[in-house]
């Protein structure tokens, strides 16, 4: 089974270690996306809803990169530094996926980092 590393010119450059996405068996895979501006790598957003609207435009902007949309995400990981923040997200959520959303699980951010509030991971069909 052959596996494509996904990049694009709009992304931000990536590390050698990670990838923003590998197409394979027929999905898109992306790695945890945070509200990063791709031009100048600082936060985007102070509010978790500007936060997550980002991390959903760079995730949008990476499933282009591989050829979707997501219109074809089936699965989100949602990975919040505060808990508390699970409603503002959901919010903006709902304006990303009004029906028919993708299976969804949450988690808490490991590592704090100044200011990040969210990082989404999803899969998606190629």
């Amino acid at each position: 089974m052959s596996r494509t590393i996904v990049s694009g010119d709009d992304l931000p450059k990536a590390p050698p270690v990670y990838s923003h996405a590998v197409k394979c068996a027929g999905l898109v895979f992306v790695s945890g996306t945070a509200a990063y501006d791709a031009a100048t790598g600082m936060i985007v957003g102070e509010t978790i809803q500007e936060q997550t609207a980002q991390a959903l435009r760079n995730i949008a902007a990476i499933l282009k990169a591989a050829g979707t949309t997501l219109d074809k995400a089936v699965s989100a990981t949602v990975i919040l530094a505060d808990e508390d923040d699970f409603a503002g997200m959901n919010e903006e959520w709902v304006k990303w996926f009004p029906t028919d959303p993708p299976a969804r699980q949450g988690a808490k951010l490991p590592v704090r980092m100044p200011g990040l509030k969210i990082s989404i991971a999803m899969i998606a069909e190629a």
